[in-house]
């Protein structure tokens, strides 16, 4: 009689619920999308070899690099939504795509179902040396009383928009040079070719430990402990600095709650272990636990503040 009962609820209250009890019963697939090697896929890899430990089942790591990640996340949009398949999406694909684009191929509030919010990279300020700036505020100076003089690079959506609001908040007039990624742009700020541009900690503190850079500030709310001389964008004068390079996993639309929670348990005890702290800490890639709701409401509130950027900005739309 119990038994029969069960079954009806389940038919009653859909698929979902009746195989969330038997979650996983294969093989995961976790898209990142950057190339192997990067910071993001070293995450997902050190993430999925915990994981598949606790769940008894293989998460398999696709990389779908491109495009800032849309490619990737539209893929996840039409995949199955039985927590077969899942990502570590970034902002960039997540804020940055729809936050530049006349007509995003999604829309992240409703296109996902939020799992948890992973963490945050840290971004830093970084200048040319032969620049005579050593604080942000020097840097800022020397700007103005160069106007059209200067050019900034990117190698990614979070580089450009957040120099981008530096830029607009300041009233400077600098050119933007767009890179096919971070390390030929910071080969052009060794030698001189840019002035300035806000990359990642892996790809610029090296740089500034070798003295061929400057590091200005770090854009997180906190000093990274791989660098801790170097002051946050508060610290050095912009309090309202709000933009966040943030990392979180995703599934397709409408996936079982209780698949969700599963991943989400998984997650959080993986980020508790004591070894992939340290790993996240290698990173320098800052953990950040939450519900399903916060990264919700975090994916909403990242989206105004970069659309405010691109609006502030002036800068132009793509299609």
């Amino acid at each position: 009689m119990l038994r029969n009962a069960l079954i009806a609820i389940c038919m009653i209250l859909g698929p979902g619920l009746a195989s969330a009890g038997e979650f996983p019963e294969r093989p995961m697939r976790l898209i990142v999308h950057f190339p192997a090697g990067s910071s993001t896929d070293v995450i997902a890899r050190v993430f999925a070899e915990k994981i598949s430990q606790k769940l008894g089942q293989q998460i398999i790591i696709d990389n779908k690099p491109g495009a800032d990640g849309a490619i990737a996340a539209t893929e996840l949009k039409r995949s199955p939504a039985d927590g077969y398949t899942f990502m570590l999406a970034t902002n960039s694909a997540m804020s940055g795509v729809p936050a530049t684009r006349k007509s995003p191929p999604y829309d992240v509030t409703t296109d996902f179902t939020p799992i948890i919010d992973v963490g945050r990279y840290n971004f830093f300020v970084f200048i040319d040396k032969e620049v005579p700036a050593k604080k942000l505020s020097e840097f800022i100076a020397y700007a103005k009383a160069n106007p059209g003089k200067l050019a900034y690079g990117a190698g990614n959506i979070t580089g450009r928009l957040a120099f981008a609001s530096i830029v607009a908040a300041s009233g400077l007039d600098m050119t933007h040079i767009p890179y096919r990624g971070e390390p030929p742009a910071i080969t052009d700020l060794i030698t001189g070719r840019i002035q300035a541009m806000v990359a990642t900690s892996g790809t610029g503190i090296p740089q500034v430990k070798d003295g061929k850079i400057v590091a200005l500030a770090t854009i997180l709310e906190k000093r990274s402990a791989i660098a801790p001389d170097v002051p946050t964008m508060a610290e050095a004068g912009f309090a309202d600095f709000k933009i966040e390079p943030w990392a979180g996993l995703f599934g397709p639309p409408n996936m079982p709650k209780q698949v969700v929670a599963v991943l989400n348990g998984a997650f959080k005890e993986a980020m508790a272990d004591p070894a992939v702290r340290q790993r996240m800490a290698e990173q320098d890639f800052a953990l950040t636990p939450s519900t399903p709701e916060e990264l919700g409401a975090l994916v909403k509130r990242q989206l105004d503040i970069h659309r405010k950027i691109v609006a502030d900005a002036g800068i132009e739309m793509m299609q």
